[in-house]
């Protein structure tokens, strides 16, 4: 299978005062298209810089970074801003949904920015929240208001699923439901959604196509699960 995702060599630095520090030192692997793939690692490891740097909102100091055969690290802002709108869904561990707009309203906002956008209602009914649509986030519970999240991203139709700690706010149970939203739009569209997971969750590991491990910002190892787990089989 070829690879959809390849970065050689990455380094982020950041310099702080009169240092310097690299958040990624020189970090390679690649990904096929259409895997369900969790970066591991503990805090200031470089998983969220290199999230990051995946989809588009910062740039590598060095190194290429491979998207559907474009280096992204070439593109203009401009560039980069319509791979964002057409390319990557983010979800996030806060939501980061809209207070003042109703549900569906929150998930309606893709339009304006994508041009080939799944139907919002469809999705929000997908994700369990039928019932919701004209409420407000207030209104909801922390695993409702992540779906929202979720289907939002969904919503734009896109090629990359960047989720960093997804579940970290929730509880087992609602987690459980997440991740199988997560798993269930990697196995749509006959496998062309790639979904990229950040978490510091080992259990959630358990049930990816590939693990990335990360350390001080290198690679500490790459596993491929030919089997990998369902959720349901995961001990929580």
């Amino acid at each position: 299978m070829d690879n959809f995702i390849e970065l050689k060599d990455v380094k982020k630095t950041y310099v702080v005062g009169d240092k310097e520090f690299n958040a990624l030192d020189g970090v390679s692997f690649s990904i096929p298209k259409g895997e369900f793939v969790v970066i591991l690692g503990p805090s200031g490891a470089g998983k969220s810089t290199l999230l990051n740097l995946l989809g588009g909102m910062d740039n590598a100091t060095s190194g290429t970074i491979t998207v559907d055969s474009e280096n992204i690290e070439k593109y203009s802002k401009n560039e980069l801003a319509e791979y964002r709108a057409e390319n990557v869904g983010f979800i996030f561990q806060f939501y980061n949904i809209l207070p003042t707009l109703t549900v569906l309203e929150n998930v309606d906002i893709v339009k304006d920015i994508v041009k080939r956008p799944k139907s919002s209602k469809r999705i929000l009914e997908d994700v369990g929240l039928k019932e919701h649509m004209n409420k407000f986030p207030n209104q909801l519970s922390g695993g409702e208001q992540q779906r929202v999240s979720i289907a939002r991203a969904i919503a734009k139709n896109p090629k990359i699923l960047l989720c960093d700690e997804p579940t970290g706010a929730l509880d087992s149970k609602t987690g459980v439901e997440v991740l199988k939203l997560l798993k269930k739009q990697c196995d749509a569209n006959n496998g062309e959604n790639t979904v990229i997971i950040v978490t510091h969750n080992a259990l959630i590991a358990e049930i990816a196509d590939r693990v990335i491990r990360l350390k001080n910002g290198q690679i500490d190892s790459i596993n491929v699960n030919k089997h990998p787990k369902s959720i349901d089989e995961v001990v929580w």
